[in-house]
């Protein structure tokens, strides 16, 4: 996402149109900046008071999962049973995938231990 242009910019363009009164095109053309960004500045005071950037917020995502103790004692008395089953016996709609991603998360494997076994072959030391 670009940067916004600062709120010193701002001001002064919107100085160079209401009390230097200058017109919306001259002032685009003399700071190089477009004139609907110009009037989106203009929009924005009126209705706000102030011309100051609107604050950058990446798009989210909305948690079906948000208590964590009461899921990781789900996952401890349903850990038996199938993600699909995990999603179907979870209050609210929910799918397999977010249990999978929400299992993940709080560290719950169906593995009965945490490390890889050894390889149970020897080497024998002869080159083949």
């Amino acid at each position: 996402m670009p940067k916004p242009y600062s709120y010193d910019l701002r001001q002064k363009v919107i100085q160079a149109i209401k009390l230097d009164g200058l017109k919306i095109s001259e002032v685009s053309q003399l700071f190089n900046i477009s004139r609907n960004t110009i009037n989106l500045w203009l929009s924005r005071q009126t209705q706000t008071g102030d011309c100051q950037a609107l604050p950058n917020q990446p798009p989210g995502n909305g948690h079906k999962i948000t208590d964590w103790a009461k899921f990781r004692e789900f996952a401890q008395t349903h850990g038996d049973k199938t993600q699909v089953e995990m999603a179907t016996l979870w209050e609210g709609q929910i799918s397999s995938r977010t249990i999978s991603r929400a299992l993940k998360k709080i560290g719950f494997t169906r593995k009965k231990r945490l490390m890889a076994t050894a390889n149970g072959m020897k080497p024998s030391g002869r080159l083949s």
